[in-house]
């Protein structure tokens, strides 16, 4: 497993704009923790400071899983990671609210990536809205949920690339 502070240094996808905000401010921070209603990770925030949201790079793009998900036998996609800010043309962590009502996803929960099918969110469920929360792969079609993460630390030190996996593994 890769360290935190390795990853972030390589984490985003080079020449790529799309997803990306503007850069983070401490007020951003703020209203978007108001907004929320959380506390955001430090390390969610540390990486936000580096490219405020966008394209994972090509070694970052898939997370390992134990149990089989409607996306593969053995791992979850990560191919972006939205940022925060208010530009209506790119998601953002300030739309979680809405989509997890909209997808009928539990809460509290912060949406970190995902396509409207499926999503990978930090659960505050069992942490509390201002503690460390988990990291979780929601499916909403197959209304199913894995535990990825104990936090979301963890969870960047093991993305890998989705090379790393057979691609036509793929579940019935």
């Amino acid at each position: 497993m890769a360290r935190f502070e390795d990853v972030q240094a390589a984490f985003w996808k080079l020449r790529s704009s799309y997803g990306v905000h503007q850069p983070l401010t401490d007020e951003a921070v703020r209203k978007a923790e108001r907004l929320l209603g959380v506390t955001l990770p430090i390390s969610l925030l540390d990486l936000l400071r580096g490219q405020n949201g966008g394209e994972s790079a090509a070694d970052r793009g898939a997370f390992p899983t134990d149990r089989p998900t409607s996306w593969s036998t053995d791992h979850i996609p990560f191919d972006h990671l939205m940022g925060i800010g208010e530009d209506e043309r790119t998601v953002s962590l300030l739309d979680s609210p809405y989509l997890t009502n909209e997808w009928g996803l539990p809460g509290p929960a912060v949406l970190l990536s995902g396509d409207g099918h499926y999503w990978i969110a930090l659960d505050y469920r069992a942490s509390g809205r201002h503690g460390e929360p988990s990291v979780t792969w929601f499916d909403a079609d197959c209304n199913e949920e894995l535990a990825l993460a104990t936090d979301f630390r963890s969870f960047v030190e093991g993305l890998t690339s989705t090379s790393d996996f057979d691609s036509e593994d793929v579940p019935d």
